[in-house]
């Protein structure tokens, strides 16, 4: 029984330490953010946002309570004038009601008002630090690299966090708010209640009964429904999880539409959305089972709590002690204090969601800092600025994941201007060894001396084109205002999309709207507005026919004379566009460095 007591405390404090990490740090941020103030935008600290929201907000509920406090001591006045029929007191009280209750509706509204003003800060806050993490350091590409990777991320980014800021202030405030009306309501219930004499030990007078009535109640409720929803907690997280992965699956369908639509392939994915779905629906059927068993027990425990106080206080009403209004203003004390003390009743099956959605997000960030501090210890290469004319590779041995060597003494210096190809087998390493040059392979050793101050680009055989107008998937990496309409079309018409030079305004799905040969021609136009000093091609004209990519490289050595060129290509036409070649054995998991004749200009 001990050890699973202390089992339960480590368990509620461990959620609590995850709580204070995901909620601390932003109301210490040292951002700053814009705000309007009297027509005019100033810079103002989001921690002071944050702080002064919380106010108002706390504020307002304590308004809330002030406005119950009125509402009860109403009860007893327009319950004593019905029972003495006194018009003129009723009336008086209903005018009375109509103001207060106007009252209440102005605050609640502005209550909710503000909490959501600062949940959303908090929401946007909570957003960017976890999307840059994501992005930092390349941390998205190092997770799945590894395989090891939390279940979809980019669901933990947008979702997770919007619930977590949406159910932290709900809960909190909510506590709150229910810790400020039981404080009152005690004591006004404690004035209403008198005493009860128990027919025991000779008469024991037990001063305040209600109160203590009702405090036994919400204690007994809380602990059964703890005892009957605690599976809540982990069919929810399971839950999240598995419809998650159910639509992340739906996702990789639209993104592979063409391919899946190509190989016939929609079986098998509905095989495979099938098995994901299943597993929804097994754990929805768990989540069924639990929630009924605390559904029977809260709605009875709240239909019993409506004639509790009733029941309790009826006695000294039936004795002439207590009149009709203040039997009805006790009963209302008694409701309120019940209902503040009932709160984790009532809340429970929130806080089931909120502990898994706390898991969820703190696991994500867990699964992100181990990471980094993977990607720390196990860089081994040394990786520096050299010389602004060289790319230089010493000693370098390029690992897989697994710790397999795929290359081995691997020395190679390229000179600015130079044009270089990387020929092999396909799995011999070409796209890996890229990838070290590139600076985000981990696995492996040896120096590596990258140009200073260089604008590099590379284009990989399938390039990456974000949502967005065309000029934003033409221009990326830059902004779309970096470069001007005209340029845009030069580049177009240079890579033979001249057909597209009418649409950069045009938003879409830019991916699936253009063919594979028009996408890697976008790249290379890309290319020549960026107008990098190394451009690294990782089969960037796999998908054009040999003549297109004859014309494409020589436009590229025309308008780009100075660029470094280093290729990865299978195409034979391609080498007369190179003056040397490297090629790699995958037998040995060596390279091989040969001048070939001179490269065509």
């Amino acid at each position: 029984m001990n050890g699973e007591l202390s089992m339960r405390l480590a368990g509620t404090a461990s959620f609590a330490r995850k709580i204070w990490r995901l909620t601390a740090p932003y109301w210490v941020t040292t951002e700053t953010a814009e705000v309007g103030v009297f027509g005019r935008s100033i810079r103002v600290p989001e921690r002071w946002i944050a702080r002064v929201l919380l106010a108002i907000v706390l504020v307002l509920n304590i308004g809330i309570v002030w406005i119950l406090k009125l509402l009860n001591d109403w009860y007893a006045r327009f319950y004593n004038a019905l029972e003495q029929k006194d018009t003129d007191v009723f009336w008086v009280e209903i005018r009375y009601f109509a103001v207060v209750a106007a009252l209440y509706i102005v605050v609640a509204v502005y209550r909710i008002w503000f909490r959501q003003m600062l949940q959303i800060r908090w929401r946007r806050w909570l957003t960017n630090v976890y999307y840059r993490e994501w992005l930092r350091d390349r941390t998205y590409y190092r997770l799945e690299l590894t395989g090891t990777t939390s279940d979809n991320p980019e669901q933990r980014i947008q979702e997770d966090c919007d619930n977590f800021t949406h159910q932290t202030l709900t809960i909190v405030l909510g506590l709150i708010s229910e810790v400020l009306t039981l404080v009152t309501f005690t004591l006004i219930l404690w004035n209403l209640s008198g005493s009860v004499t128990l027919p025991i030990f000779g008469g024991v007078e037990i001063p305040g009964y209600m109160m203590w009535a009702a405090i036994l109640y919400a204690v007994a409720g809380s602990w059964l429904t703890y005892k009957i929803g605690r599976s809540l907690v982990r069919v929810n997280f399971d839950l999240q999880r598995s419809n998650a992965d159910f639509r992340y699956r739906m996702i990789r369908v639209r993104e592979n539409a063409e391919s899946i639509a190509l190989y016939g392939g929609e079986p098998d994915e509905v095989r495979r959305l099938d098995g994901s779905f299943q597993t929804v629906y097994r754990i929805w059927w768990d989540f069924m089972r639990y929630n009924k068993r605390l559904v029977w027990f809260t709605s009875f425990y709240g239909q019993a709590a409506t004639i509790f106080p009733f029941v309790v206080a009826a006695p000294r009403y039936f004795t002439g002690d207590i009149t009709l209004g203040v039997l009805m203003q006790t009963a209302s004390a008694f409701g309120t204090v019940q209902s503040s003390l009932s709160w984790f009743v009532e809340t429970f099956p929130s806080l089931a969601e909120w502990k898994a959605t706390t898991d969820r997000l703190t696991g994500f960030g867990e699964a992100m800092a181990a990471a980094k501090q993977a990607q720390r210890a196990e860089r081994r290469f040394d990786m520096a600025d050299g010389d602004a004319g060289a790319l230089v590779l010493e000693d370098v041995e390029v690992d897989l994941p697994d710790g397999r060597v795929l290359l081995r003494d691997v020395d190679l210096t390229l000179e600015r201007g130079r044009s270089l190809v990387i020929q092999g087998p396909s799995g011999s390493g070409k796209t890996t060894l890229f990838r070290v040059i590139a600076g985000i392979w981990p696995f492996g050793r040896g120096r590596l001396r990258l140009p200073r101050d260089a604008r590099v680009l590379f284009l990989p055989q399938r390039p990456y084109l974000p949502l967005g107008t065309l000029k934003d998937a033409l221009t990326y990496p830059d902004h779309a205002d970096a470069h001007g309409e005209d340029a845009c079309v030069q580049a177009l018409e240079a890579c033979r999309l001249p057909h597209l030079a009418a649409r950069l305004d045009e938003t879409g799905n830019w991916a699936m709207t253009l063919s594979p040969g028009e996408q890697q021609r976008l790249a290379f136009a890309r290319a020549l507005l960026y107008r990098p000093d190394w451009l690294f091609l990782d089969e960037a004209s796999s998908a054009l026919d040999e003549a297109t990519e004859r014309e494409i490289y020589r436009t590229i050595k025309e308008r780009l004379p100075a660029v470094t060129l280093i290729s990865i290509a299978h195409k034979p036409g391609v080498l007369a566009f190179h003056d040397a070649r490297v090629s790699i054995d995958p037998a040995l998991g060596r390279v091989r460095l040969e001048a070939l004749p001179q490269a065509e200009s």
